[in-house]
């Protein structure tokens, strides 16, 4: 079955069990949120599936294909963190073309792409501006262009809104969801906030 699944994933930290056995699948083109209190395992379970950390047991699959010990860089998947972590020295256009350029891109091919994804963001020509210069609502859209630029099977979003304010956070879920129903990307995302879970 195409999508996301999770077999028994188990997570263990020493003697400490942060995941117990989850199982989960997750249908190509779902928008799924993980909602739960800090502390509750969700974020360990988004970094599994993402490479970043191994599961202690269990089994991840993508598209059928097993992916549970595949590092990060092959596993073909966007991710937006809570501290978004662009590169400050960069401009926008830069920041979204970085994963394309380590890929060996043609300079052509990533400009075509950062303009095809400023627009998609409404942030045409601010390609050359400074990161430093955009608003937390701006740099949040920055980010989930430079995740987005790869064209993953997967996207993940590790609680992106919560250090925005309520007016900008209200709208980014609207942009948030108005994107996934043009792309169509398998997409999980964390958050702790019950209301920001059942909007998306």
């Amino acid at each position: 079955m195409s999508g996301l699944a999770l077999q028994n994933v188990v997570k263990e930290f020493g003697a400490f069990r942060a995941v117990n056995n989850v199982d989960l699948t997750v249908p190509h083109g779902t928008f799924v949120c993980m909602l739960g209190p800090s502390g509750c395992g969700k974020t360990t379970l988004l970094r599994m599936i993402a490479g970043l950390d191994l599961p202690t047991d269990g089994a991840i699959r993508l598209d059928g294909e097993d992916i549970t010990r595949v590092p990060t860089h092959k596993r073909n998947l966007g991710m937006v963190f809570q501290s978004l972590a662009l590169f400050p020295h960069l401009t926008v256009g830069e920041n979204i073309a970085y994963p394309l350029r380590i890929r060996g891109k043609a300079k052509e091919e990533q400009k075509k792409r950062v303009d095809e994804l400023l627009a998609m963001i409404h942030l045409s020509g601010y390609a050359d501006r400074p990161v430093a210069k955009l608003s937390g609502g701006q740099r949040q859209r920055v980010a989930i262009a430079r995740a987005l630029s790869i064209s993953p099977k997967l996207f993940l979003l590790d609680e992106p809104l919560s250090a925005l304010d309520a007016r900008v956070r209200v709208h980014l879920r609207h942009e948030i969801k108005a994107l996934h129903r043009r792309l169509g990307i398998t997409t999980i995302m964390v958050t702790h906030d019950q209301e920001e879970a059942l909007t998306m």
